[in-house]
């Protein structure tokens, strides 16, 4: 099999999906070679990320990427967002095959570009 349990999982019943109207801080990046698009949205409260939801516009793994992502950022301190790894996505998703590995440095992306987000309306 191409793609794990838990990718098939993540992508069947993805997590955290849709948009926080009032967002704190959103980061939108995209491939355009592959086609896919992630947006993410942060809610904060005293530096921690309370909510997250995600859009992606992509393929399975793309969509696996955000939920797992997500999933690994909420409820945690802003700064622990930011470690947040693409290899550690893939590898909590028990592994990526090589040619999907980008969309999980498509997540990191749009973390890292959600929380840049935050803090430049939030420390301007």
């Amino acid at each position: 099999m191409l793609y794990s349990e838990k990718v098939m999982d993540h992508f069947e019943h993805p997590r955290n999906v849709g948009m926080i109207e009032d967002a704190d801080g959103i980061g939108e990046v995209g491939n355009a070679t592959c086609g896919d698009i992630m947006k993410i949205y942060l809610k904060i409260d005293h530096d921690i990320i309370e909510d997250v939801k995600f859009k992606t516009f992509g393929c399975g793994s793309a969509i696996a990427s955000s939920s797992m992502a997500t999933e690994m950022i909420k409820g945690k301190p802003v700064s622990e967002a930011l470690q947040l790894s693409n290899k550690a996505v893939a590898e909590a998703l028990d592994g990526l095959p090589a040619h999907k590995l980008h969309c999980s440095v498509l997540a990191e992306e749009a973390v890292k570009a959600a929380v840049d987000d935050y803090y430049s309306r939030h420390n301007g």
